[in-house]
């Protein structure tokens, strides 16, 4: 078996993209204009969400909901101890306290943990559909809206008042493309969810993110597309192509606002993607399917859900875990891996091993499943461009490090 060079995520890019982003460059207009328009109304059509905005990130989209939402000192947030640190960073920036909880086999949060962690001070509940699998979104609207739960919210500002609950937030960073019950799509699941473009994902504009709106009465959610796009724009009642035209320089700065509008030119990528998503999909999940065909015959192998319970997947990362081995060993695998060229990962390291969290107090031994997910998580390429010869070689390759490691530790033990 000859090396080869399999990277892990590369972005998709063929002409269409290039062409589009060519336009945009040409059209003398690269900023916050016609494409993000049009990308926008993409993603609102896929994913049936109400509305949809695109800013420059998923991170300070989420800021912007909970900052809209009137986060302040002593709210809460309850969020999965397993996640990528933004999660908890966002509720941080937005003035709250992350409340962290433990996940289920499926690497998504506990339903249980979720209602065990509820008290007064919550605000907002924000799952993580980890590698594209959906949460139980219709566990998690029931909890909110049951009378005991709302019995317990204490409003701290007047949107808080007017929502009457805890806000329900999808941290949908992986998941654009993902079904819910009876083909519900993520990003119309929950009162708002947030998507991440970011160049890895399974649709990017280099660095970006997608908010969906899809608040329930008395909210109002076109005139709050207009209020938060506003507001990602500094609070400035005109953008910057209003601003351009004659006579049009005047004016005003209504509210503390953020910087965080997405551009044309980064628009334009995720547009000319948007048009051929669902094809791109359909690769993705061939991809996983091979891998599935392969790792399901092996007892070591531990698949990652895919289709469960009417939800199924967008297919953005395959977590594959190892069954029974330590963090050391998993480690050793990846690098056994990684000498037959091929670029894996982890997703994710929980948030209570890192540095700063850490610090903060929280502890991995209070996050049992999250840990026991992580020791054994390898994350294996899955994008369209993979051939099936290249996805049969990178199963070759995981299995040939696992053997190398694993027969190597078992030798050493019985001498």
């Amino acid at each position: 078996m000859g090396v080869r060079k399999i990277p892990f995520s590369p972005p998709f890019i063929n002409d269409d993209v290039i062409n589009e982003v060519i336009d945009s460059l040409k059209s003398g207009w690269i900023t916050t204009g016609p494409k993000v328009k049009a990308l926008e109304r993409e993603i609102k059509n896929f994913s049936n969400a109400t509305e949809v905005l695109c800013v420059n990130s998923w991170t300070s989209g989420a800021i912007m909901i909970l900052r809209w939402f009137g986060l302040r000192e002593g709210d809460e947030v309850i969020i999965p101890a397993y996640t990528y640190s933004a999660t908890a960073l966002a509720v941080l920036h937005a003035g709250g306290t992350p409340i962290m909880v433990d996940i289920g086999d499926d690497f998504n949060i506990s339903v249980d943990a979720i209602r065990k962690a509820i008290s007064h001070r919550t605000k907002v509940i924000m799952p993580v559909d980890i590698a594209g699998f959906p949460c139980d979104y219709e566990q998690i609207m029931n909890l909110v809206n049951e009378p005991g739960v709302k019995g317990l919210f204490k409003a701290t500002s007047s949107v808080q008042k007017e929502m009457g609950r805890i806000l329900v937030l999808n941290d949908a960073a992986h998941s654009l493309g993902a079904t819910y019950a009876n083909g519900i799509r993520t990003g119309s699941e929950t009162d708002v969810a947030v998507f991440s473009l970011h160049a890895v994902k399974n649709v990017t504009t280099a660095e970006g993110g997608a908010i969906c709106l899809n608040l329930p009465e008395p909210f109002d959610n076109k005139a709050l597309y207009t209020q938060l796009r506003q507001m990602s724009l500094n609070c400035q009642t005109k953008d910057a192509l209003s601003k351009s035209e004659a006579g049009g320089w005047r004016y005003d700065i209504t509210g503390f606002g953020m910087k965080i509008n997405m551009a044309d030119v980064n628009a334009a990528i995720g547009l000319a993607q948007m048009r051929i998503y669902p094809q791109l999909l359909k690769e993705r999940k061939r991809v996983f399917s091979i891998y599935n065909e392969a790792f399901s015959k092996l007892h070591w192998a531990i698949l990652p859900p895919a289709i469960l319970k009417g939800k199924e997947s967008s297919y953005h990362i395959y977590a594959l875990r190892i069954r029974d081995i330590t963090e050391e060993v998993r480690d050793k695998i990846i690098n056994e891996i990684s000498k037959m060229g091929v670029a894996v990962n982890v997703h994710f390291i929980p948030m209570p091993m890192l540095t700063f969290f850490k610090e903060k107090g929280f502890d991995i031994n209070d996050f049992p499943n999250s840990y026991n997910n992580y020791k054994g998580e390898i994350s294996l390429p899955i994008y369209p461009q993979l051939t099936d010869a290249d996805v049969e070689y990178i199963i070759q390759s995981v299995i040939k490090a696992y053997n190398n490691v694993v027969t190597g530790i078992y030798a050493k033990e019985a001498i």
